[in-house]
């Protein structure tokens, strides 16, 4: 009499998890890296809509303001972006010039890459700790 037996042995389903942990081990730092830009690219988008909207502001009102509901935001100071990663704020607007910072506010390796970003009212744009976070992708 023949007996058949169905199911795995230990060596299939060992070979089985070494292959699905070297897979997981190569896409995770490409995901984390892909998060971390979208968050960065999330900050921009940001501070470019502070920009336009001053604009805007100005061409009205012929002054700059550091109220965020009248350009359009639901806060009236901080602005926290949707994944929360930055606050986004207009640290300081006259009638001549604003300028608008993006702060990175979570911990890990994203504080040693792009911390901040600042845009004015001239079109300068600024970032910490390296110069080129605005056009670069870290």
């Amino acid at each position: 009499m023949r007996k058949f037996t169905r199911g795995f042995t230990l060596i299939e389903l060992l070979i089985v998890i070494v292959i699905v942990g070297i897979l997981a081990a190569i896409a995770y730092p490409n995901y984390a890296e892909y998060s971390a830009r979208a968050k960065r690219t999330e900050a921009k988008a940001a501070l470019l809509q502070i920009a336009t909207n001053q604009e805007r502001f100005y061409l009205q009102n012929n002054t700059y303001t550091d109220d965020m509901t009248k350009l359009g935001f639901s806060a009236s100071g901080d602005y926290e972006t949707d994944s929360e990663a930055y606050i986004v704020d207009i640290t300081s607007a006259d009638a001549s010039n604003f300028s608008a910072t993006a702060t990175y506010q979570l911990g890990g390796e994203e504080v040693s890459k792009c911390l901040t970003f600042t845009i004015d009212g001239r079109g300068t744009k600024e970032s910490a700790p390296y110069d080129d976070c605005w056009t670069r992708s870290r």
